[in-house]
């Protein structure tokens, strides 16, 4: 099968930035995406050129780490499908296929496709933890959870942080991220103590490090590899009130 991609190209985030066209002359559909790029980076690097940099780490679609714009999409728009899981039998011989990085301004470009995600980590340490006394590990049993409680913040937990609600998003916002981490510790009773603190300083950290607003687009959970629901939104506007409230 053969492609012709056309890759961003950017030595940092204060170069302009610009699309480079590659040619792909022998894609296996079995191959992923990343497998793909690698064949290509092997040609480049025999060549003497400077290779295509991308994120990458666990390969299965666990560290949300393969961050891409594919064709307009966030990993490509396949659903529940992230870029290390999605696969070559998904285009077609002859095909053109755009990738670019995330872009948005919370997530500057440190070369090429690798965006610096470290805002989704600032908001994560301005809360998305629970205060306890080290020590010994307590019996599982010693605070029972209802099924439905232990669902909800498992639903939640299943975010990855990696970042394509930002990046499909109109207005840059990690709403459904931070709605997600705030909403997995609310329900349950380790987190309630902290709830009214820990929402505030969450979404301050948000703000402050240039993330957007939700204005309901829905492109985030459309984009989620995980399947995230818009209802964390919900939730963490919900407790934001609450703490308003306090």
């Amino acid at each position: 099968m053969k492609l012709k991609l056309h890759v961003w190209r950017q030595n940092g985030p204060n170069d302009k930035g610009r699309l480079e066209t590659f040619d792909a002359p022998d894609v296996s559909p079995d191959q992923s995406f990343l497998e793909m790029l690698d064949d290509i980076n092997l040609v480049l690097a025999k060549a003497g050129k400077d290779v295509i940099a991308f994120d990458h780490d666990c390969r299965e679609g666990i560290c949300g780490m393969c961050s891409q714009v594919i064709n307009g999409v966030p990993h490509g728009g396949q659903e529940r499908t992230t870029v290390c899981q999605l696969h070559m039998r998904q285009f077609k011989d002859g095909d053109e296929v755009f990738i670019e990085p995330w872009k948005a301004r919370a997530f500057p470009v440190i070369k090429d496709l690798v965006v610096d995600r470290g805002g989704l980590e600032k908001i994560m340490q301005a809360g998305g933890y629970t205060s306890c006394h080290t020590g010994g590990v307590a019996d599982g049993n010693a605070l029972p959870i209802g099924n439905p409680v232990a669902e909800y913040s498992m639903d939640a937990a299943e975010c990855i942080g990696c970042g394509a609600c930002v990046a499909s998003c109109p207005n840059s916002s990690a709403m459904l991220f931070t709605g997600a981490k705030v909403a997995q510790l609310a329900v349950l009773p380790q987190g309630k103590v902290e709830a009214h603190t820990r929402v505030m300083a969450m979404t301050e950290a948000a703000t402050e490090h240039g993330f957007g607003n939700c204005t309901n687009h829905y492109e985030c959970q459309a984009s989620c590899p995980k399947g995230l629901d818009v209802k964390f939104i919900g939730k963490l506007n919900r407790e934001f009130m609450k703490a308003l409230c306090k």
